[in-house]
C-alpha cells in the first residue's frame, strides 16, 4: 500500500476524508504553523494558501524548502486571483506550480491522480537521525549505535516525532494530533502510557538521551 500525504493550509469546503483505491491511500493533514507539522509518513504534496493567519504563503513556501522533512515535496501555491505577478512570485519563492483558490478536496485528488504517482514517492527520506539514534522509516526500525530498539508501533512513531523535533516541549494534545489520532479521540493520559513504554524501551537499549517531563506542560527529548 502506497501513501501520499497532503498538507493543506486551510480546510477544503468538501472535507479532508482520506482516499483509498487500488493500493494507494491519499491522506490529508491540516496545518497552520510550520512549528506544528504532524508526523508525515510519505510527504508528497503541499497546498499553501497565498495568505495565512500569521504569515504569508510565500514565507511558508521558502521555509518548507529548508525543512528536511519537506524539502523534496511538491508545493502548489493557492492564489487568490489569476495574476501573472502572483504566479511569478510564487514560483520564485520555490513553489512548483500554482492554482486559483479556493481549492477543494476533489480538485486536489484530481490533480494528484492525473500525475505520475511513482515520481511523487520516489525521492522520500528513508532515515531520520539524532546523534547515535537512527530511525529507519522503510524498515520501521529504531537503532541505537547500530543496535535495534524494540518498540511497539505507537512508541516507534512517538520516538520518530521526538527525533524530528528535538528540544521542543509538546503537550499531550499536541502529540495526539501529531500522531494522527484525532479521528479516534483519546484520553490525554494515554500519552503518558506511550511515553512510559518508550522510556523503558530506550533504557533497555542503553539510549542515554533524556526524554524529559516538563511539569504542567508535557514532554521533550533533549538533544545530545
Amino acid at each position: 500500500m502506497r501513501q501520499i500525504d497532503i498538507l493543506v493550509s486551510s480546510q477544503p469546503d468538501d472535507g479532508m476524508q482520506s482516499y483509498t483505491h487500488d493500493g494507494l491511500t491519499v491522506k490529508f493533514h491540516l496545518f497552520s504553523r510550520l512549528n506544528e507539522l504532524p508526523l508525515l509518513e510519505n510527504v508528497s504534496w503541499a497546498f499553501i494558501d497565498w495568505l495565512m493567519p500569521d504569515t504569508s504563503g510565500l514565507e511558508v513556501c521558502r521555509r518548507l524548502r529548508c525543512d528536511p522533512r519537506l524539502a523534496k515535496s511538491r508545493i502548489t501555491m493557492v492564489l487568490g486571483e489569476d495574476s501573472m505577478d502572483l504566479k511569478r512570485r510564487a514560483l520564485s519563492a520555490g513553489a512548483d506550480d500554482y492554482t486559483i483558490g479556493p481549492i477543494s478536496r476533489r480538485a486536489i485528488l484530481d490533480r494528484i491522480l492525473s500525475g505520475r504517482i511513482g515520481d511523487l514517492t520516489a525521492s522520500q527520506r528513508k532515515t531520520v537521525s539524532l546523534g547515535d539514534l537512527n530511525i529507519d522509516l522503510a524498515a520501521f526500525q529504531a537503532r541505537w549505535q547500530g543496535k535495534p530498539v524494540r518498540l511497539m508501533p505507537n512508541e516507534f512513531r512517538l520516538l520518530r516525532y521526538f527525533v524530528e523535533n528535538p528540544s521542543r516541549v509538546f503537550t499531550r494534545q499536541q502529540l495526539i494530533l501529531a500522531l494522527g489520532k484525532q479521528e479516534q479521540p483519546l484520553d490525554e493520559r494515554t500519552v503518558d502510557v506511550w511515553v512510559g513504554r518508550l522510556r523503558r524501551a530506550l533504557k533497555a537499549a542503553g539510549v542515554t538521551y533524556n526524554l524529559r517531563t516538563v511539569r504542567s506542560l508535557g514532554y521533550v527529548l533533549d538533544e545530545p
